[in-house]
């Protein structure tokens, strides 16, 4: 396995939603600001990497519904979320249906 490619459940999600769609997953690491910034100037389709439902980005970028839930540092259960740009309905509707049908454990 290649120690700079990105892995776990979020990558697994994203890769497979890109082969339904015929897509090529790109990985760009940056801190959260950076990345929804890229986001809002069109710049990348999806943001990933442990964002919570509770993320303070919702008003910069289209928030997926939650598809895991997973101990939080308080012993409660966070929602996991992906983000995608405004205004980008139906790719949202099309990932969404995507990790709804995926069966993801915490």
């Amino acid at each position: 396995a290649d120690p700079l490619r990105p892995s776990g459940v979020e990558v697994d999600l994203l890769e497979g939603f890109a082969r339904t769609v015929d897509a090529e997953v790109v990985w760009e690491a940056g801190s959260e600001e950076r990345l929804v910034g890229d986001l809002e100037a069109g710049k990348l389709d999806v943001v990933v990497g442990g964002l919570t439902a509770r993320t303070p980005w919702s008003s910069h970028a289209a928030v997926t519904r939650p598809y895991a839930s997973v101990p939080g540092e308080t012993g409660q259960e966070e929602l996991h979320v992906m983000l995608t740009p405004m205004g980008e309905n139906a790719f949202l509707v099309e990932l969404e249906r995507y990790l709804l049908e995926q069966e993801v454990g915490g």
